[in-house]
């Protein structure tokens, strides 16, 4: 019961699969989930795993509680599923466009709500709980090719925000990380004037590092209550400028970007 614990949403392959070996390589006892049974069947015997649709608010709350009742605890709840659709809007397949939402939006609420119980009592034990929210910087302002995508995000961002000064009394850290455009099977085929603008030059295991960091945060993060953690120079630099850029420059610099 002393063991560190954590789930992984969405870890059958990139960031989560990463982040999923990573935090087994620090020995916590880690639950990876996904749709995908090949994808987790491939991950080490150190990695603890399970079928979950996201999209499926019972089977999220059973897959936690039966996570609870092997390890006493959750320490850290990282919620990563997520899928991409690029491409103009309208000419996007509207049930391709709701299985994003239901995934990048619902799943993460499923995911907290079910989570919030054993992630109260973990804190009320010891010391301490974390939620790590797969965000984006898109959340910072939307993104022609990627409005729904983006728009998810901006959900993601939202939430985070909220629930971290709901549950910051029960002990409960909430932060989301804001990666740029990162190298896994997600961005396969995807082409848009962003990607082109700013390239791909993160790697899943970039952000998996970025998770680890949160959860042992420097000093200074810790008592400024850091929220949003950008992931990588240019969502960093993006991030930073958007907080003192004028509304009228951020989106010339975003059209300019997108080739719009």
């Amino acid at each position: 019961m002393s063991t560190r614990t954590v789930a992984i949403t969405g870890a059958a392959a990139g960031i989560g699969r990463a982040t999923a070996l990573a935090f087994a390589e620090r020995g916590w006892a880690v639950t990876a989930y996904d749709v995908d049974g090949a994808g987790l069947a491939s991950l080490p015997a150190t990695v603890r795993t399970g079928t979950l649709d996201v999209t499926d608010p019972d089977a999220f709350a059973t897959a936690l509680a039966d996570l609870v009742a092997e390890h006493g605890r959750l320490d850290v709840l990282v919620n990563n599923a997520g899928l991409l659709r690029s491409g103009p809007f309208a000419e996007q397949d509207l049930g391709a466009l709701r299985q994003e939402v239901a995934v990048n939006v619902t799943g993460v609420l499923h995911g907290m709500h079910a989570a919030f119980p054993h992630l109260r009592a973990t804190a009320a034990a010891h010391g301490s709980a974390l939620v790590v929210n797969l965000a984006s910087a898109s959340a910072i302002y939307g993104q022609a090719e990627l409005a729904n995508y983006s728009a998810t995000k901006f959900y993601v961002r939202g939430l985070t925000e909220a629930l971290e000064l709901e549950w910051r009394r029960h002990g409960i850290r909430v932060t989301d990380l804001w990666p740029l455009f990162v190298r896994t099977g997600m961005l396969d085929g995807v082409r848009t004037g962003t990607t082109d603008s700013l390239g791909i030059h993160l790697a899943a295991e970039d952000v998996a590092a970025a998770v680890l960091a949160a959860v042992d945060p420097p000093r200074l993060h810790r008592l400024t209550r850091r929220v949003h953690v950008p992931v990588g120079r240019q969502a960093g630099a993006m991030l930073l400028g958007s907080r003192f850029s004028p509304a009228w420059l951020t989106r010339a610099i975003n059209r300019r970007l997108a080739h719009s």
